[in-house]
């Protein structure tokens, strides 16, 4: 859909507003007008033809419409965000501590995106020969991708370490249903279908080369989860389909190296200060 640099009045939206005499000789103090750039004044706060082409530019909703109907609605729609923030601010939720640290790290990471963007080269593609390459690196991904049915058991970290020893020692999920019930520990068995396109390269590999009916177990917060393949359906994908995922996983992986690349050269040349107790552990 075309964005539309220009508005005409039909498009524009003034907000009355009165003015205050202060005295017979007293100028009129100045007022805000929905003029030039200015598509709309509310409460005296403009919003820009800029705020309403980017807005327009990143709506799904509006496709299909019309220009001057896509320019109406969408410029409600901001009026309404105009006026629900201007009420926040009212309420005092810009003063709030949760506010200015998630409004900190809303900055960062749009700052930190921004630069990324800046210094990836994302408009010369690679070669039909290095996304083969890719391709044949990925098997996961592209050439053995398969939807896998894994038997799960998922239960407490034990506290006890010859608990967690004879987890780790299990052949088959009976053992691990067995050492937790000697235990005491509760659990429970699921069942989950997961693509293979989601594991990392080296995950992937290190359960693929396991034998059957081996458990491979997942540790998080506070609970872990055994978990068997029991089925293996291949998912092949076809040579478009292919290209576009190998593509946008290319990028991905530049976008990754670049910020760690930086990062590291960040830090090289930086001074970092941490209070007593919070600096990482020396490294090895």
């Amino acid at each position: 859909m075309a964005q539309a640099n220009g508005f005409s009045n039909g498009a524009t939206q003034c907000v009355s507003v009165s003015f205050l005499h202060l005295s017979s000789h007293s100028p009129l103090l100045a007022v805000k007008k929905a003029t030039g750039q200015s598509v709309a004044v509310v409460n005296g706060e403009e919003i820009t033809s800029g705020e309403l082409n980017d807005a327009m530019s990143n709506d799904q909703t509006l496709a299909g419409a019309s220009t001057k109907d896509a320019r109406v609605a969408e410029l409600q729609r901001l009026v309404d965000r105009k006026l629900l923030v201007q009420q926040a601010r009212k309420d005092g939720i810009d003063k709030s501590p949760e506010f200015i640290n998630r409004q900190r790290r809303a900055n960062d990471e749009l700052l930190i995106s921004m630069l990324v963007s800046k210094r990836v080269n994302t408009s010369q593609l690679p070669s039909a020969d290095e996304i083969s390459k890719f391709e044949a690196s990925r098997p996961e991904m592209f050439g053995n991708r398969e939807i896998w049915t894994l038997q799960q058991i998922i239960y407490p970290l034990p506290q006890k370490a010859d608990v967690t020893a004879k987890l780790n020692a299990a052949k088959n999920l009976d053992e691990i249903a067995q050492a937790l019930t000697s235990a005491g520990v509760q659990f429970q068995r699921e069942s989950k279908k997961i693509d293979t396109a989601v594991f990392p390269h080296s995950v992937y590999t290190q359960i693929a080369g396991m034998p059957a009916g081996e458990p491979f177990i997942v540790p998080g917060p506070g609970k872990a989860i055994a978990n068997v393949v029991s089925a293996r359906d291949p998912a092949p994908l076809s040579a478009d389909q292919a290209r576009a995922l190998a593509l946008n996983a290319m990028k991905r992986e530049q976008v990754n190296k670049v910020v760690q690349d930086r990062v590291k050269s960040l830090r090289t040349g930086a001074k970092i200060e941490y209070q007593p107790g919070f600096a990482p552990p020396p490294s090895k």
